[in-house]
């Protein structure tokens, strides 16, 4: 096998514990894995990130009335370094689809130890994209992290949310006050009364998880979580 990102050979040895069963993660070669850089305890109650009490960020949005609890709390596998911000525009934007191969062991680990005993009750909603950036990018990310969470755990899977074409300009191109300061580009085709994970590749400042579960949140949904690749 050859590593998904750098393509160098992957040679494991091989035991009687994995002659038949071969370690769900010789998608990276040794050197990525070791630059893929875990996010571990303490964190953010909240938003996940590394923090030994409730973050900065955290406390800011409690503090606007508008957004103020309407997410109970996000999970994310790896701290958004610069390794990890590369894997990532190498997935998302240059259209290496493969690489969701050797993510799936990690969000599949991720979401056991975080959500598994809450899987039952949930319904996935992937952040969606606008028709054009679908275009452009072939497949949409969230949705494809969401599928692999689905396929694992039976949950469903509903395209509740839907985007607005007219707010199309990137949140990788604003500053985090322009990001901050974004009009909720989402609304529902339906609504769900039932606990909610949002889905999305990478928590920034949370704007586009806080806008979804908004509303969401408006909509009846009475917990909602939410589950990224990176933070």
């Amino acid at each position: 096998m050859q590593c998904l990102y750098c393509f160098t050979p992957i040679i494991t040895s091989v035991t009687w514990s994995n002659v038949f069963y071969p370690s769900s993660f010789q998608h990276f070669c040794s050197n990525c894995l070791e630059q893929l850089s875990m996010i571990e305890k303490p964190i953010c109650p909240r938003c996940g990130r590394p923090s030994n009490n409730l973050c900065i960020d955290c406390h800011r949005w409690e503090e606007r009335p508008d957004y103020a609890n309407v997410l109970k709390m996000n999970r994310s596998i790896f701290s958004y370094s610069n390794f990890v911000q590369e894997l990532i525009t190498q997935w998302k934007y240059q259209g290496d689809y493969e690489l969701i191969k050797g993510f799936a062991p990690f969000i599949r680990k991720a979401f056991s130890a975080n959500f598994g005993q809450l899987a039952k009750s949930l319904t996935i909603i992937p952040i969606p994209l606008t028709h054009m950036r679908a275009y452009e990018r072939a497949f949409n990310q969230a949705q494809a992290i969401a599928q692999i969470i689905a396929n694992a755990y039976k949950i469903p899977i509903i395209d509740a949310l839907k985007r607005n074409e007219e707010i199309t300009e990137k949140q990788s191109k604003k500053s985090r006050y322009e990001r901050l300061e974004t009009k909720n580009p989402f609304f529902l085709s339906q609504k769900l009364h039932t606990n909610v994970l949002i889905v999305d590749d990478i928590y920034t400042t949370g704007m586009t998880i806080h806008h979804a579960a908004k509303q969401l949140k408006k909509a009846g949904s009475p917990s909602i979580y939410s589950f990224t690749l990176a933070r």
